[in-house]
């Protein structure tokens, strides 16, 4: 996964997938490509509340991100942005359970504040522990305060 995608110059060092943040009427999609440059968020769908409007899961931009480098999949919706790395602070991986979601939450500073964002994984995500493991031993992400919160028992 350290390759470069597409016509891009950046090395992609992580991709953390299905992840979706609850909104009060919708489930936001997105993707985060992490590379030795920038933290890129792709926004890939959202379902709403509805039953009417239930459709989309992400599923459809989760694959068209795969295939583009992470300049392009930036500019596919007017949602997707990017932090860069040395504005990065935090990434908190929480473990799921059998009752409760794995949780990710990336902080960053935007001018004299801080932005925080928190993303809970979808039904079929996987863990992606290794993936945060791998940014934890990049020397790139050395001043980034990463940790991976591991659950025991049921809660």
């Amino acid at each position: 996964m350290n390759e470069p995608r597409d016509d891009s110059s950046e090395e992609l060092l992580a991709h953390l997938t299905q992840w979706f943040r609850q909104r009060p009427t919708s489930m936001e999609y997105w993707e985060l490509l992490v590379t030795d440059e920038r933290l890129v968020w792709c926004f890939v769908g959202e379902s709403f509340k509805s039953l009417l409007l239930r459709a989309d899961t992400g599923e459809r931009g989760r694959r068209e991100i795969t295939e583009l480098s992470p300049e392009r999949a930036r500019t596919l919706s007017e949602r997707n942005f990017a932090v860069p790395l040395d504005s990065l602070q935090s990434i908190r991986l929480r473990e799921g359970s059998l009752f409760r979601r794995a949780t990710v939450t990336v902080t960053w500073r935007e001018g004299d504040s801080s932005e925080s964002f928190e993303l809970r994984a979808t039904k079929s995500a996987d863990p992606q522990v290794g993936d945060v493991e791998t940014l934890q031993n990049d020397a790139r992400l050395s001043h980034v305060d990463i940790e991976i919160e591991t659950v025991s028992g049921l809660l």
